[in-house]
């Protein structure tokens, strides 16, 4: 990335002294803030205390997972964003469906960059090493500095020019007040969460391949309120195919004016396999046996037909393997 854009992983900054979304940008005061917003916690009947277990082994509540934010950015940007996510929950699956994939690529997008700062200054803090010295992959850090590019949307004019750099599901559920869940994996930049009567899956850097990757089953079931069971299943999916996808997407990044021009390059690049790597019934089926773990389902229970292995869809829909 070049030019006047904010990049945090170019001199390691999550020392908490700058704004985690616009650096120096903004003469603000600095405040914290935390990555859960409350009025989520409220909505789903939490009091910000349950806790949560991060990459470090360290355990969190979730009320303690704060970010540093210039109150300008936090007044004028980040609070209409909240709003419109919040009105949109509180409406359940016909809000959520209507609100615009780019408030929610931002909104996931901000969420999953909160977590990733705050690993980031355990690393440093933990490794006592320079900011030139912690040990992570340039493809990972090169990815996560694509992402923080992406959400400055939040306060600055980007466009996404011709692309867009998500996957985004949003399905409706059967049981109509499901509890607040969610997970993510970070090295995949993958995200799910369930509410009330509705479920969302995110990738947020694959420029919409996974979400093409199973766009028979969501083709299936569009419209159709799923099962608990089912939505896990589809999380599953997009979870192993997250696993699979085998780019690093590059983008070229240019500010032009005040603007911040972004484009996506093409996938196939100089590589002449596919863009997935090859679906293994039998390590989907571990993945599927952790999303399924309420209902008790075993892995050979799962697998029990290795070529046709255990779906609550009909069809199963699945993916091709080899």
């Amino acid at each position: 990335m070049t030019g006047n854009t904010y990049q945090p992983f170019k001199n390691f900054d999550f020392s908490y002294r700058s704004c985690f979304l616009s650096g120096d940008t903004f003469t603000g005061e600095i405040v914290r803030t935390t990555i859960l917003p409350a009025w989520l916690t409220q909505l789903a009947g939490y009091s910000g205390e349950e806790q949560i277990k991060l990459l470090d082994e360290s355990v969190r509540s979730y009320n303690s997972l704060t970010v540093p934010c210039n109150t300008e950015v936090l007044t004028h940007f980040v609070a209409p964003l909240e709003t419109r996510v919040q009105q949109a929950f509180e409406q359940g699956y016909r809000g959520v469906a209507q609100l615009s994939e780019t408030d929610l690529f931002l909104w996931i997008g901000k969420f999953m960059y909160g977590l990733i700062y705050i690993e980031m200054n355990a690393a440093v803090k933990q490794q006592q090493l320079s900011a030139d010295g912690v040990n992570m992959s340039q493809g990972l850090m090169h990815k996560f500095g694509n992402l923080h590019t992406m959400i400055q949307k939040i306060y600055s004019d980007v466009v996404y020019e011709d692309f867009t750099p998500w996957s985004i599901a949003v399905v409706p559920l059967h049981e109509q007040d499901t509890p607040f869940s969610f997970r993510d994996e970070i090295n995949t930049l993958t995200f799910s969460m369930k509410l009330k009567d509705f479920g969302i899956i995110a990738c947020l850097q694959d420029n919409g391949t996974n979400r093409r990757y199973h766009q028979e089953l969501l083709d299936q079931v569009e419209g159709r309120a799923l099962s608990a069971q089912q939505f896990e299943e589809l999380c599953a999916r997009f979870y192993y195919s997250a696993y699979l996808f085998n780019r690093l997407p590059e983008y070229t990044i240019m500010p032009v004016d005040g603007s911040i021009y972004i484009e996506a390059m093409p996938l196939k690049g100089t590589l002449n396999k596919a863009i997935f790597d090859y679906w293994q019934h039998k390590t989907y089926a571990q993945v599927l046996q952790e999303f399924w773990k309420p209902w008790g389902h075993t892995l050979f229970e799962i697998i029990k037909d290795p070529m046709h292995p255990m779906s609550y869809f009909e069809p199963a829909s699945l993916p091709e393997t080899n």
